[in-house]
């Protein structure tokens, strides 16, 4: 066996038993579906799911924040943390997908948000609304094209946080 075999090896069981740590386990198309519980604000919702209650972080997007304990609400925050809500009222059906990390500092589980009967991506919608701006923290980046490509037509139409929070 070659020292590239047991590295790869290696990586692999890694890979493998962080998975496995997970309380969520997507299907084979990546996908874990569950019932959104809550909408803390703009880019926070908990979802239950088969396997327990999850509070997610919505990766790729930031929104102005209302619920922080140190930091002040922050324009256009409780628009963004209002439309989240009506995108994602309690008992709404949707699946997540995560990237290449599991959680972030924490304990939220990342991931991309997609409502289930017609196929929203929630993470995209709040940043082509102007309700959030693209927060691109690596190794998550799958979208982060998409994301600053719908922040730019935001900015250039003018609409929400663009058109509200410009100094």
């Amino acid at each position: 066996m070659t020292r590239y075999s047991i590295i790869a090896i290696t990586t692999v069981c890694v890979v493998l038993s962080a998975c496995a740590t997970a309380t969520v386990q997507p299907d084979a198309d990546g996908r874990v579906h569950g019932t959104v519980v809550s909408v803390a604000d703009g880019d926070t919702v908990t979802v239950k799911f088969a396997s327990g209650q999850e509070k997610i972080r919505l990766i790729g997007v930031d929104t102005p924040e209302t619920v922080h304990p140190t930091k002040p609400v922050g324009c256009f925050g409780p628009e963004a943390s209002a439309y989240t809500k009506a995108l994602l009222p309690k008992g709404t059906d949707v699946y997540v997908v995560r990237d290449a990390e599991a959680r972030d500092r924490y304990k939220r589980l990342l991931a991309y948000v997609y409502r289930t009967a017609d196929n929203l991506f929630v993470n995209l919608s709040l940043v082509s609304g102007g309700f959030a701006v693209p927060l691109s923290i690596a190794p998550n980046i799958a979208h982060e094209k998409d994301f600053v490509a719908a922040a730019i037509e935001a900015e250039r139409t003018n609409i929400g946080l663009w058109a509200q929070c410009r100094r």
